[in-house]
């Protein structure tokens, strides 16, 4: 079981414009074209920041349209936020906020074998970076830059290196780039 950041950032390193647009990245691909079928397979819980569940319910026609609901995944999901949020019916939510240590131990307890997928937010895969709990960064790299946005990963880690595990072209948009967190960052972090 495994904690991963699977997401999409454009070539400058951002994962959303400003105002949270991801019309960049829709032109590149549908996810069908990407290794994403065979990882949500392997997803057992998810969280996911409230800009990107807000993101959600702004399109949750397009969503519905896509996938046949409005609420895309059959998961337990935590989504962390300090205000109020609508819910969806029928959905799998739990509203949390705060230290996400004891929240993950949820997680772990509902996706059992399986892993957890830190859906959105950099600023949140990075909250888990710093309680030690981050194992894998998955990134589709699209052949666009932004100049500007949500960042990828706003933390600063330069030692050591985060290890890259593989790197391969997904489609003449993305390439994909997984990194394992290496060990010394789990020690300083304990």
């Amino acid at each position: 079981m495994k904690t991963q950041f699977y997401t999409a950032a454009s070539l400058d390193g951002f994962i959303a414009t400003e105002d949270d647009s991801l019309d960049w990245l829709f032109q590149l691909g549908s996810p069908s074209e990407t290794d994403y079928p065979a990882f949500i397979a392997e997803v057992g819980a998810l969280a996911m920041g409230s800009a990107t569940y807000e993101w959600i319910l702004r399109h949750a026609d397009q969503v519905a349209a896509e996938t046949g609901s409005p609420w895309p995944y059959t998961q337990p999901t935590w989504v962390f936020s300090s205000r109020a949020l609508p819910s969806i019916a029928g959905a799998n939510i739990h509203f949390v906020r705060g230290d996400v240590r004891p929240i993950h131990e949820d997680m772990r307890q509902a996706a059992g074998s399986k892993n957890i997928w830190i859906v959105g937010g950099g600023d949140l895969a990075g909250q888990f970076f710093d309680a030690d709990l981050l194992d894998e960064i998955i990134v589709h790299i699209g052949s666009v830059t932004l100049g500007k946005g949500k960042s990828l990963f706003p933390r600063r880690v330069t030692t050591p290196p985060f290890r890259l595990v593989s790197a391969r072209q997904v489609s003449s948009g993305f390439a994909e780039l997984r990194y394992a967190i290496c060990a010394k960052h789990r020690a300083d972090a304990a």
